[in-house]
């Protein structure tokens, strides 16, 4: 499986909503800074994440992007799968798979099945709350040096 620059970039507008959550909503321009992705780019996103109901946008001069539900609640699957579409790690419809089959196939397809599985069993094991906790942990692990 390859993530496009839309599921990272995506991915990286949500951690910044997650380290955020419970204060002011984040500017589309905020996040953009401080991710590194063109604010153009970042509002298409956004506006996919908010119809998957991950986030909400509000207007107004106190307006902003805030996610829908606890960063606990939101996990990698739920973002990727609709940022990416297909987690599956062959690029083929099913209908051209049964098509298309050859002998090793049958021994391919049901490892290619597994892979999937275990690709999503890990996003959705994987929250929000879980990068955050990742990135506070690198945050204050303590540097010797010798």
């Amino acid at each position: 499986m390859k993530i496009s620059s839309k599921g990272e970039y995506g991915l990286r507008a949500l951690f910044d909503l997650a380290m955020h959550y419970g204060s002011r909503p984040r500017r589309s321009r905020e996040i953009a800074e401080a991710q590194k992705v063109a604010e153009d780019y970042l509002n298409q996103l956004l506006i996919i994440l908010r119809k998957a109901g991950l986030i909400h946008s509000l207007r107004g001069p106190q307006g902003g992007h805030v996610l829908a539900r606890p960063p606990h609640q939101i996990t990698l699957y739920d973002a990727l799968s609709e940022l990416e579409g297909s987690l599956s790690p062959v690029e083929y419809s099913n209908d051209l798979r049964e098509k298309s089959m050859v002998e090793v196939d049958e021994i391919l397809n049901p490892i290619w099945d597994e892979v999937e599985q275990q690709i999503i069993s890990t996003l959705k094991s994987t929250s929000l709350q879980a990068l955050m906790d990742r990135h506070h942990s690198l945050q204050t692990q303590v540097m010797y040096h010798i």
